[in-house]
């Protein structure tokens, strides 16, 4: 189903595919765009599950861990100065090492943090990589299990073993509906129907005060800087609709947003979108849209993302080129 098309002029450059799920407090599908079911690989936006596995094995109270820790753990951040130092003390809290690490060093996200690092000739290691909160944790969850720290990052290590079985549990399926890939940080990484990432996002925002999706829900809220970073999608958007909406991205093109009721909405949703050619700007305004038409908030809070919504195209002199034109519906389900 094509959601958004890029004009340059008056002149059709790219359509963009793209799929909505969007589920109610009983895990019913309530509205979607094109196949809400389509088999997809959320990425990043399934750190929230693979950290509740890291609670789940007391790593976070047995190595003092803090919300702060916590959101680091389910955030691609953009390797700010105090995203690397939480980092570092995160490892340092589990009596681990950058060695130990088994995520590799990139190119932030932040371009602000690129030119920087340009500038001081800075070559990134594994604590700069945007996933090193959740590889921190994976490392304090293995040795909470008195499991070996060597190999945590492979998909028959016992931590591993005990993320795939959180998950699946998480999703409400059997392991082996759930399939397994290499992420970029190479980590295992999931794929699941699109429907059942809604799910996800829906079960965080309606778990119960005390829980550990709850706190996942409290810490990412609360602490959005430490999800994504300055300037960030995410952390705009968290921040616009305070504990309202958890909101996190995944890497070509996938989002999830759980929604409380309350001033947000009038009842508890689950909402994933992906797009099909993995272009993230689409990916942002193809969910503010769907923002707009489930009349999440107040136009005030939605407002505080309109940037994203329709953004002009420019040329490197700065002339405006075209547009990204997002309109589309979505399908109502009857219940």
């Amino acid at each position: 189903m094509i959601a958004a098309t890029l004009y340059r002029g008056d002149v059709i450059e790219n359509a963009h595919a793209a799929h909505v799920a969007v589920v109610d407090a009983d895990g019913r599908l309530v509205h979607s765009l094109g196949d809400p079911y389509r088999v997809t690989l959320p990425r990043s936006a399934a750190k929230p599950a693979q950290a509740l596995a890291v609670i789940e094995t007391g790593a976070l109270e047995r190595f003092g861990f803090t919300d702060e820790d916590l959101a680091l753990m389910c955030g691609s951040h953009s390797s700010e100065p105090r995203h690397i130092e939480r980092a570092r003390a995160m490892l340092a809290k589990a009596h681990a090492s950058e060695d130990d690490l088994r995520c590799g060093g990139h190119p932030p996200i932040s371009d602000a943090v690129y030119r920087d690092w340009i500038k001081r000739d800075f070559t990134p290691t594994a604590v700069c990589s945007n996933c090193s909160g959740k590889h921190a944790g994976m490392l304090a969850g293995a040795r909470a299990m008195n499991a070996p720290l060597d190999g945590y990052h492979l998909p028959e290590h016992p931590l591993q073993t005990h993320v795939k079985r959180t998950l699946a549990r998480a999703l409400d399926l059997p392991d082996d509906a759930v399939q397994w890939a290499i992420d970029g940080c190479n980590l295992p990484t999931p794929a699941f129907a699109l429907e059942r990432l809604a799910r996800l996002y829906m079960t965080i925002a309606a778990a119960p005060e005390g829980s550990p999706l709850a706190r996942i829900h409290r810490a990412m809220t609360t602490h959005p800087e430490l999800v994504a970073g300055e300037g960030r999608f995410c952390t705009l958007l968290m921040q616009a609709f305070g504990g309202a909406l958890v909101g996190k991205t995944g890497a070509d093109a996938s989002y999830a947003i759980g929604v409380r009721p309350g001033q947000a909405a009038q009842r508890t949703l689950g909402i994933a979108v992906k797009v099909e050619d993995g272009n993230t700007s689409v990916l942002n305004a193809v969910v503010v849209h769907v923002l707009d038409l489930l009349g999440i908030g107040t136009q005030q809070q939605r407002d505080a993302l309109a940037a994203y919504r329709n953004p002009a195209t420019r040329n490197t002199m700065g002339v405006p080129t075209g547009r990204l034109d997002v309109n589309f519906t979505l399908h109502h389900h009857q219940q």
